[in-house]
């Protein structure tokens, strides 16, 4: 008798998910998550217990912040500890043609606009829902 375990073909729930994260509709969300958390099982296991997309940032030790708009070229000169910003993450979703740009702040904030922000939380359902798939 073997265990699931003892399968070396059969996909773990960490594989899984990293896979299912790297697919092309996912490649915002990844940009996002990669600048928030540079290790794939503590951000696995995180996607993994929330609801939504506030959920996620507060299980990785982020408040959200939602402003109206985000200037990209004026985050980008603001990077580094003087201009309080650690990364700028400035996707453009060709589908819908929208800048939905994310800011990650050197005191554990994020910034986003309401657009960013609620395209980040269906994203973040429709990948649950493909991994459980």
């Amino acid at each position: 008798m073997t265990t699931p375990s003892a399968n070396p073909d059969r996909e773990t729930r960490q594989r899984r998910f990293e896979r299912v994260l790297s697919l092309e509709p996912f490649t915002g969300l990844k940009a996002v998550l990669d600048s928030l958390c540079h290790n794939p099982q503590a951000l696995c296991e995180a996607v993994d217990g929330t609801k939504s997309y506030d959920d996620l940032l507060a299980k990785l030790g982020y408040a959200h912040r939602v402003v109206r708009q985000i200037h990209v070229q004026d985050a980008f000169s603001r990077v580094g500890a003087a201009g309080g910003i650690k990364s700028v993450v400035p996707y453009y979703d060709i589908p819908t043609q929208r800048s939905l740009p994310t800011l990650v702040n050197f005191d554990f904030t994020v910034t986003s606009t309401p657009e960013s922000s609620g395209f980040f939380n269906d994203l973040l359902t429709a990948l649950k829902a493909q991994w459980d798939a």
